[in-house]
C-alpha cells in the first residue's frame, strides 16, 4: 500500500509515548519513519574524528508509520470533533 507519508512533510504523533507531538520527517525505511523531536533516544558514540570525546548522544529514534497522520489530516479530524452539535430538546414523559 503506498503512503501518503513522504519525506519532509508534517506529521502528528496519534499513538506511543510521543503521542500528540509534531514535527516533520527526517527519514523513511521499511515502514518506520524518524520524525523530528520525537521518540529521543540515547545513543553512546565510540570517540571518532568528527566527535573526539564520544559519550552519550540523543537523536530521534523511529515510529511505525501507523502510529503518525498527516498534520492536515489530524487537524481536519480534530476540528470535526470539536463541533458543537445541536441540543437536542429534552423528551417529555408520556402518562397514560
Amino acid at each position: 500500500m503506498a503512503s501518503k507519508v513522504k519525506v519532509g512533510s508534517e506529521v502528528v504523533v496519534i499513538a506511543g509515548n510521543s503521542k500528540g507531538k509534531h514535527g516533520k520527517i527526517l527519514g523513511y525505511k521499511n515502514e518506520r519513519v524518524v520524525v523530528e523531536g520525537a521518540a529521543m533516544i540515547k545513543k553512546h558514540v565510540k570517540p571518532s574524528q568528527d566527535n573526539q570525546k564520544g559519550g552519550v548522544v540523543e537523536r530521534e529514534g523511529s515510529i511505525h508509520i501507523s502510529n503518525v497522520m498527516l498534520k492536515e489530516r489530524y487537524d481536519a479530524k480534530k476540528s470535526k470533533k470539536t463541533t458543537p452539535a445541536i441540543p437536542k430538546s429534552p423528551k417529555k414523559d408520556k402518562k397514560k
